[in-house]
């Protein structure tokens, strides 16, 4: 990866659950996990680079930043989320882009999912 000047470099967000949350996006999205020790995961195939730290025991207590990924049909990604037992927290809704749900992962991370289709 080439560091770019004043551009989004890497996401990091809060982990509680190290082993659900590698099988939750594994199985979900088909991302790749790097284990760094106890409390740090990376991750690659999401289309930026990032990761999970694990920095104390207390769950996300609200949505904070609202990190969205991109899908070609938002019904097999709903489904995919659910399976791997994420949930939906807002259903499929339109916006002037087209359609997006929120879900929460593992750690009670708000996702979004969008389509423009």
């Amino acid at each position: 990866m080439t560091n770019v000047n004043d551009t989004i470099n890497y996401i990091e967000l809060p982990m509680i659950k190290k082993m659900e949350t590698v099988a939750f996006y594994k199985q979900a999205f088909g991302w790749s996990f790097t284990d760094w020790g106890l409390d740090y995961i990376s991750f690659d195939g999401a289309g930026i680079d990032g990761g999970f730290n694990r920095e104390s025991s207390l769950a996300v207590s609200g949505p904070g930043v609202l990190v969205i990924l991109y899908a070609d049909d938002l019904s097999v990604a709903k489904a995919n989320i659910e399976k791997a037992g994420g949930r939906i927290v807002r259903p499929t809704y339109d916006f002037p882009g087209g359609q997006r749900f929120h879900f929460e992962d593992p750690n009670g991370n708000q996702l979004a999912v969008w389509s423009d289709k």
